[in-house]
């Protein structure tokens, strides 16, 4: 069974309207563990060793976090950083990601049409999440399609309830298509 490693990485996750249902739902799923780094590291002083051993016992990893200001929150980059270090994630040597899955899942407030080249801002979602695929790329793992989940602003309860079930749905999916994005 394929064991997947969810890092959920939202500064305020209690005040979420969306990642904290993600998280919820997808926690307690057969062979899923979900870490929330914020409330994991509220000093932002990384356990480098213990992160990397998440990360090679999970063939799976899933970046959840709230797409702003066109990245990641803060914590995030740190933690890349910090944890995928020469000669473990990356280098002659550093293969330990090596055949493992790497799936981004954003939310965001804007639109998925204002995501586009000529919307307001003008640049695709893969586009604007490139340093993730490179870095998949560099530590040797497989980039999946991302999951996206857009307009947050105008979403009902029910939308944001039925995004946590297509997160779930997408995250643990057995096979991927060549698709490049899945937008809900």
């Amino acid at each position: 069974m394929m064991k997947t490693l969810v890092l959920v990485v939202h500064p305020n996750l209690a005040a979420s309207q969306v990642n904290h249902r993600w998280a919820a739902a997808i926690e307690g799923q057969e062979g899923v563990t979900v870490h929330r780094l914020y409330e994991a590291y509220p000093d932002w002083q990384i356990d480098v060793a213990k992160e990397q051993a998440l990360l090679e016992a999970h063939d799976r990893i899933v970046f959840q976090f709230p797409f702003y200001w066109y990245s990641s929150p803060p914590l995030l980059k740190k933690y890349l950083d910090d944890v995928l270090t020469y000669g473990w994630a990356y280098g002659s040597a550093g293969t330990k990601l090596h055949g493992k899955e790497l799936l981004v899942a954003i939310s965001m407030g804007g639109a998925h049409e204002d995501y586009q080249p000529g919307g307001r801002n003008q640049f695709t979602i893969p586009e604007l999440l490139r340093p993730f695929q490179a870095t998949s790329n560099m530590t040797g793992m497989k980039y999946l399609p991302v999951f996206s989940y857009g307009g947050l602003l105008k979403q009902s309860e029910a939308d944001l309830d039925r995004s946590a079930e297509l997160y779930v749905q997408h995250a643990l999916r057995a096979e991927f298509s060549p698709l490049p994005l899945i937008e809900v």
